[in-house]
């Protein structure tokens, strides 16, 4: 990127490529015109054309002028034109000279010599066709032409690629200029799709003056909003250390409570708190990941989880295999397989944890034969402090999150959340996560 400078805007370096596609054109345009001049014919072909000449000439000069048009006219053939004009034709004052042919012709017929013989090439170069003129002796002139392409100028495979030339090095010089100049708008857009991620880099400052404005001030941004989610999380875990230290006070005072009515009451109370606490730390401290991916057994975290909630009194089932390794992040994985088994547990009277191996992906299911979501709200309920029925009281713990931390730990480990309802009836979630052919 030698020839573009710097200082050129992102309208500036489309138009230098632009000049330069121009320039490339007109070069290679001259080149082959100057070549033209080079191109023959077979020896045959050029004694026909001497012969044609020199007879014609010879009819015309005897002719009376009146008469000259009819007799070029008589003289014209299927392979060769004849025309009579009182002055030189013009195109053959730009058409390309054809030197090589020439000196064929008047090896031929020396004669031709003396008579301001010209030759030229006219028509794109697969229709090419031979046009001329010679003076006469009364300074008229003959025009000529070739009424068929001549087949053998060296338009073959030769000429074909001489013609196409041009073309290709424009698209491969423009190609490159284009790439090059807008590099700097995919690292761009790459460390756009990380925004708010462990993972996110500055983008090096590069490119025309517009887009290096755009990556400075994208920067800029990325920067404020990796210390506005840094400062919140450390917000965050100290709020709910704080909030927590006097609840669990709470939770041991409230034991010296002598009714039994009024202790369950208090602590429902505080294990609503804790569940509140606990999932708004959740959610919201999910932008900034610290647990890595680890090969950990999906299959055994599965059945682990529906055994725990039987163990509890509930009708939970885990059907799939036995083991089942992959890359996942353990402990956010199963809190989100926790919240979609506890809300069918409190909304159905079963709940079934199916597990599905395919080539690709690997399929988690949590079904429940409970009520069911409307379909018009499948994807509402997946907004966070979304709750469908605001006008009954309140007989779930935490703010409406659940399903709002599945789909944000399903989106961490690559997956996708599909929420359904099933056809006998409850809910279905789906978790599809993205298995590694070596997996």
């Amino acid at each position: 990127m030698h020839l573009l400078r710097p200082p050129l805007g992102l309208i500036g370096r489309i138009f230098a490529i632009l000049l330069l596609a121009i320039l490339i054109e007109f070069g290679a345009s001259t080149f082959f015109y100057e070549r033209a001049s080079q191109l023959s014919v077979r020896d045959d072909e050029a004694r026909r054309l001497a012969e044609h000449l020199i007879i014609a000439r010879k009819l015309l000069d005897d002719a009376p002028q009146n008469a000259r048009a009819a007799v070029a006219q008589d003289l014209t053939t299927s392979r060769y034109s004849i025309g009579w004009m009182p002055r030189v034709p013009a195109y053959l004052a730009a058409a390309p000279t054809l030197d090589r042919i020439y000196q064929q012709v008047v090896v031929w017929e020396p004669s031709l010599t003396h008579s301001n013989l010209r030759l030229r090439l006219n028509g794109a170069p697969r229709r090419a066709v031979i046009v001329g003129g010679l003076a006469l002796r009364d300074g008229t002139w003959m025009a000529f032409g070739t009424r068929e392409p001549v087949r053998h100028l060296g338009f073959s495979l030769e000429r074909m690629l001489l013609a196409l030339a041009p073309a290709v090095a424009i698209i491969l010089a423009g190609g490159v200029l284009v790439r090059q100049t807008l590099l700097p708008m995919r690292r761009l857009a790459h460390a756009a799709e990380h925004v708010g991620s462990d993972i996110a880099e500055a983008v090096p400052e590069a490119g025309p003056r517009e887009v290096r404005r755009v990556i400075t001030a994208f920067n800029r941004m990325q920067a404020r909003i990796h210390r506005l989610i840094s400062d919140r999380t450390q917000a965050l875990a100290a709020v709910g250390h704080d909030l927590r230290t006097p609840l669990a006070r709470l939770r041991l005072r409230a034991e010296a409570i002598e009714d039994p009515a009024v202790l369950d009451a208090v602590q429902a109370d505080i294990g609503e708190m804790e569940a509140m606490i606990g999932s708004l730390l959740a959610y919201l401290g999910g932008e900034v990941d610290l647990e890595p991916q680890v090969a950990a057994d999906l299959a055994v975290l599965c059945a682990t989880i529906a055994d725990d909630a039987a163990d509890h009194g509930h009708l939970v089932r885990y059907a799939g295999p036995e083991h089942l390794e992959l890359a996942i992040r353990p402990m956010t994985l199963k809190r989100a397989l926790i919240n979609l088994v506890e809300n069918g547990i409190h909304y159905a009277d079963q709940v079934w944890v199916t597990l599905h191996a395919a080539d690709d992906t690997v399929t988690v299911s949590v079904e429940d034969d409970g009520p069911g979501i409307p379909e018009e709200a499948l994807k509402k309920v997946l907004e966070p402090f979304v709750r469908l029925d605001r006008a009954r009281a309140r007989d779930t713990l935490g703010l409406g999150l659940g399903l709002s931390i599945v789909a944000k730990a399903v989106e961490g480990e690559g997956g996708t959340l599909i929420l359904g309802n099933r056809a006998e009836g409850g809910l279905q979630a789906r978790i599809v996560l993205p298995r590694p052919r070596s997996a």
